[in-house]
């Protein structure tokens, strides 16, 4: 695995490993507490 990185846009960055895709990308990031699911 190659360190990866999370970089918001408010500046905030994460730093981790890289499991499965490796490259560059755009997303959102999705958080969830609920206890069961993810409601859409």
């Amino acid at each position: 695995m190659k360190k990866a990185i999370l970089a918001l846009a408010d500046g905030t960055v994460y730093e981790g490993r890289a499991l499965g895709f490796e490259g560059e990308t755009l997303g959102e990031v999705v958080f969830n507490t609920a206890m069961t699911g993810y409601q859409e």
